[in-house]
């Protein structure tokens, strides 16, 4: 009877710790089921430099936003875009020509040139820039693929073909490339031989920019100049230092100057500052989008 009751219990306390064993979860399936998922959303950071204020907008990697070009047939400026769209933040793009209100930089929507700078008159058949054409339709653009069921984003020439597997959605064109590298010279920007140089590289002005980090997060920069100082704003090469203290990988400037204005929760910020210290409002002729898919 000993034998017996000794050997109940033993099968009775290995039952309860198999139980035990077997009912209760490990702490790494505890910790997977109860940690909240990460919440992707755009971050917003102003920084004050010694000669410029800087706005800086984060748009996470796989993310539920998409950065997409617009395009206007008049010129409007990023309030009036921010009223037509139904978007987050706008910054303002591509190059244009103000007295035909045509675009200089390549627009592409929905997998369609939607803007072609070979078809601005003014521009093919202005004297002076006839020998930088070549340079001036293979400019830097940022560019939106579909492959297969991922977005991903790309800053390449006009004239580069899309990765295999990949089509192009939509693309704004500007430039030059800041990162990997500054592409002035090659873009057609400037000429040193001919005391060319467009964009005012070496002056600080108001400055546009966006970039690419290495996880494929989106960066939107605009250069804001300080009232009230003679000189202010940031040079083209400044810009590209700038871009990569953010970690973009790559890099590519847009317009600035007197265009370079920002959309972002109901309020707009514009980068030129007159001889009286207030914002220069100049409408211009396209604009990147940030919204919800």
């Amino acid at each position: 009877m000993k034998k017996i009751g000794l050997l109940g219990l033993m099968l009775i306390s290995w039952g309860i710790w198999f139980g035990l064993r077997s009912s209760t979860p490990t702490v790494s399936s505890v910790v997977a089921n109860t940690t909240p998922l990460p919440q992707k959303n755009i971050r917003y950071e102003q920084r004050t430099l010694p000669e410029s204020i800087v706005h800086i907008l984060w748009i996470p990697s796989n993310s539920r936003f998409l950065v997409t070009p617009a395009l206007s047939t008049t010129l409007k400026t990023i309030e009036e875009f921010a009223d037509n769209h139904q978007a987050i933040a706008i910054l303002n793009a591509g190059f244009f020509d103000p007295a035909n209100q045509k675009s200089t930089s390549y627009v592409v929507l929905a997998g369609e040139i939607a803007a072609d700078p070979k078809q601005n008159e003014r521009l093919v058949n202005n004297p002076n820039l006839k020998p930088y054409l070549s340079q001036i339709f293979n400019r830097s653009e940022f560019r939106r693929y579909e492959c297969g069921q991922t977005i991903r984003y790309d800053i390449a020439l006009h004239n580069d073909a899309a990765p295999v597997g990949c089509k192009l959605i939509d693309a704004m064109g500007a430039g030059p490339s800041l990162l990997p590298e500054l592409k002035s010279v090659q873009e057609g920007f400037v000429d040193r031989t001919q005391g060319r140089d467009a964009l005012g590289s070496q002056q600080p002005n108001a400055r546009t920019a966006i970039g690419i980090t290495n996880d494929g997060s989106i960066v939107l920069v605009m250069v804001t100049q300080k009232p009230a100082t003679s000189v202010s704003g940031m040079t083209l090469p400044g810009l590209a230092d700038f871009m990569k203290t953010l970690g973009a990988q790559k890099a590519m400037n847009l317009d600035g100057g007197s265009s370079s204005s920002l959309y972002y929760n109901g309020k707009t910020v514009y980068g030129r500052m007159n001889a009286e210290g207030n914002p220069v409002k100049r409408p211009v002729k396209s604009v990147l989008l940030i919204q919800e898919k």
